[in-house]
């Protein structure tokens, strides 16, 4: 399989480097070179080509000079934040980027990768694949004008995510994603605040990875709509805590707090999946998605515990301590690089 990955943030890199370890051949193509991190499911093995995706015939043009069979598309801003701020830029990057797919894709197997944001929070029972959509952010409704765009393809698999956690540096140029962003502040010694009442099913970046490659390199094509929700729903501040716990910090550094009261007051109350499809399917059927706790214990064994430390984690010092309520490095005013 010769899959053309576009993207390269969190996402696409990780998933380029597991294609390309397993055999097949993957091309990231994004307008920047990927930034090289130092996980082993992180950074990228795979090449790269410059591509602008919103640009008419770039696209075509990608799909010519790489010769792939199937497409990953995991392009354009997903903080929220930003979104909201600059809501007819999120729309254009991300619906452009689905025209020229779907002009172009053909019969090639395409994957696009989107959000749980496409419903407006207020469900009690999270939402599984039959349930209407209904946005309630600029983000939300950018995706969900993509996956409208794409549904006239004869092999695309809209992905729906829940929040995508994993391991990134403290340096990364870009919003960090939440385990990430709490472990850093914890093991500087710096309090965390977050919402009591903002919920999520989280899933670890290998499962995203593990379920996006069996779905390009399925024998049997998967269906239209898949939603993939970690196995537990947790409030940001619980899942704080679990961090704390795990990576043994004071319990007192997590401050629990209203929603209202922080970044996430523009988020939508519930922002989970729910979804029986993804186990009934013969390609992903085998899959066993990650509980939080298990999830953010592998993280920390594997990047923070060293060896040179008997086992404990690391200190400030050299893991970093960002702050998660602003971006690590100034992202410009335009486009972020997207946290997806």
């Amino acid at each position: 399989m010769n899959t053309l990955v576009v993207g390269s943030g969190f996402v696409g890199r990780a998933l380029a480097r597991h294609l390309t370890e397993s055999g097949g051949r993957a091309v990231l193509g994004s307008r920047r070179p990927p930034l090289p991190h130092d996980s082993p499911r992180d950074g990228t093995a795979a090449d790269w080509i410059p591509l602008d995706i919103t640009e008419d015939g770039a696209f075509a043009g990608a799909l010519k000079d790489t010769g792939a069979d199937s497409v990953v598309l995991v392009h354009g801003p997903s903080d929220a934040t930003w979104c909201e701020e600059h809501p007819d830029a999120a729309l254009h990057g991300h619906a452009e980027a689905a025209r020229q797919v779907a002009r172009s894709a053909g019969g090639r197997r395409v994957v696009f990768i989107s959000t749980d944001n496409v419903f407006d929070g207020t469900a009690v029972t999270p939402p599984d694949e039959s349930a209407p959509t209904g946005p309630a952010g600029a983000y939300g409704r950018a995706k969900l004008a993509a996956e409208q765009i794409l549904a006239g393809l004869p092999s695309v698999t809209v992905l729906r995510v829940s929040l995508i956690y994993g391991w990134e540096p403290a340096d990364t140029p870009k919003w960090l994603n939440f385990f990430a962003s709490c472990a850093h502040r914890l093991l500087a010694g710096e309090q965390v605040r977050a919402p009591v009442d903002q919920w999520t099913t989280p899933v670890l970046l290998d499962d995203v990875v593990d379920v996006t490659a069996a779905l390009v390199t399925a024998a049997r094509t998967p269906p239209p709509l898949l939603h993939l929700g970690g196995p537990d729903r947790i409030s940001r501040a619980d899942w704080a805590a679990v961090i704390a716990r795990e990576l043994g910090a004071p319990a007192r550094l997590v401050v629990g707090e209203p929603r209202a009261h922080g970044r996430y007051a523009g988020r939508p109350a519930s922002t989970c999946l729910a979804g029986g499809l993804l186990a009934r399917h013969p390609a992903t059927a085998g899959l066993t998605l990650t509980p939080v706790r298990e999830g953010s214990r592998l993280l920390i064994d594997r990047h923070i515990r060293t060896p040179e430390s008997g086992g404990r984690p690391r200190t400030a010092t050299t893991a970093g301590s960002p702050d998660p309520h602003t971006p690590t490095a100034p992202t410009g005013p335009t486009t972020p690089r997207s946290s997806a």
